[in-house]
């Protein structure tokens, strides 16, 4: 099976035209599409299928609890699936079947360990400003955000878990946030605050076929050794903001490739 990834698009303020990839079977939008959620309606009549990851900036202004259900409400509308700590099951032209696990991801700040974490969660105290969101009906803070990180971690561990048992052939695992700190932005380094954008979820990553994320705004494209089976393959496509020539600049894990692809897919 084929997929189309896109994630941080951020249509609130870039002017961009998305376009469907020939021969792709999915859409996969990975997050920071349109804070204001106005653009989603440019992907409705889509030529396949369309899952959508919420991203963080999905969240701006906006209390969590009531987006998580406003978005369910848009995407039910316009006949998108919402992965949201949800699975979706898929069967391709091939009738290979194929098992979507999607979830947000949020940052649970041990990116660098338990002793570094208060240092990491101080970090996001700048990126939850910009956000101005509510959590519980308070100013959404780092440790509110470390909270729903981790119910995140928790329920994709529970469903990688699970043995196929016939059910399905591959396992795709898609989230906003990055899974590794291999994806972290070279032009930052490895810093307090990139833990907020990578988690360390490097354990998880083996038990998938194919992981993607978006957040970063650099393309990354590597595998993860899973002894005696194919890596599993992690692969950000993000656009970022044209202002920053974050949509053309080749800054990923492998210098190679430009940092946004409009018509990127993979293969399952």
């Amino acid at each position: 099976m084929k997929l189309q990834l896109l994630s941080d698009l951020h249509l609130e303020t870039e002017t961009y035209d998305p376009v469907a990839a020939p021969g792709a079977e999915l859409l996969v939008l990975a997050g920071d599409i349109d804070s204001s959620w106005a653009a989603y309606e440019r992907f409705a009549g889509w030529p396949v299928p369309v899952l959508v990851v919420p991203g963080n900036h999905e969240f701006d202004g906006r209390d969590l609890d009531q987006a998580r259900a406003g978005l369910q409400t848009l995407c039910s509308r316009l006949g998108f699936v919402l992965l949201d700590r949800a699975t979706h099951l898929f069967t391709d032209r091939q009738g290979q079947r194929v098992r979507l696990l999607g979830a947000t991801r949020w940052s649970d700040f041990d990116t660098f360990g338990e002793k570094q974490r208060e240092r990491a969660m101080r970090a996001a105290t700048y990126f939850l400003s910009i956000m101005g969101s509510t959590f519980n009906g308070c100013p959404l803070d780092a440790a509110a955000v470390r909270e729903l990180g981790l119910a995140d971690r928790q329920w994709l561990a529970a469903e990688l878990e699970q043995s196929p048992r016939g059910r399905w052939d591959k396992t795709v695992v898609i989230t906003h946030f990055a899974p590794s700190l291999r994806s972290a932005d070279p032009r930052y380094g490895k810093q307090p605050g990139t833990a907020s954008f990578c988690n360390a979820d490097d354990d998880l990553i083996p038990r998938a076929d194919l992981w993607l994320h978006g957040h970063l705004h650099c393309r990354q494209d590597y595998g993860v050794p899973r002894g005696g089976r194919a890596p599993t393959r992690v692969l950000c496509n993000a656009r970022g903001l044209q202002h920053k020539g974050e949509h053309e600049a080749q800054t990923g894990h492998d210098k190679r490739a430009p940092a946004h692809d409009p018509l990127c897919t993979v293969e399952v």
